[in-house]
């Protein structure tokens, strides 16, 4: 059932595309599982379930969504994901000083690239964003920057 585990280390609320009003690193866990059969018209994306724990007491976030992995070579690798999280962190804010992410449930993308170093070893650096996608008046969004470490079985 369980296809790879993930832990990485990632730069919060990075600010790519907004700015920065939290602080603190983010531990990532991720669990991805083998692809679905009946998804592999769509390239065999495998589902995957996650967390992102910040260090910093600001926001943590429990994710879910589809992964597609693609070979460049034997050592080198991309992988897109797509899905929703939910969050601990403010909604709104009187002041429009902390991060406003809107709502409770998000959307949440990312990219990967990275390198295989041996049969069950990988490395990579990875982005993750997550938002309201424009649905509540406040979508400030949060994004993750950092390094995973895979574990493929």
């Amino acid at each position: 059932m369980v296809s790879e585990l993930k832990l990485g280390v990632q730069t919060h609320d990075a600010g790519l595309f907004g700015p920065r009003d939290e602080d603190g690193v983010d531990i990532n866990l991720e669990v991805l599982f083998v692809p679905l059969a009946p998804l592999a018209f769509i390239w065999s994306p495998r589902p995957h379930v996650g967390a992102h724990l910040n260090t910093a007491g600001d926001t943590s976030q429990l994710y879910f969504g589809l992964t597609w992995t693609f070979d460049l070579s034997d050592a080198f690798w991309i992988a897109f994901g797509g899905g929703g999280a939910v969050h601990d962190g403010k909604l709104s804010t009187r002041d429009g000083k902390d991060l406003q992410l809107g709502s409770a449930a998000l959307f949440r993308w990312t990219v990967e690239a990275g390198i295989t170093l041996a049969e069950h070893h990988r490395l990579s650096v990875m982005l993750d964003h997550v938002s309201n996608a424009g649905l509540v008046r406040e979508n400030v969004g949060l994004d993750a920057v950092g390094v995973r470490y895979g574990y493929r079985f």
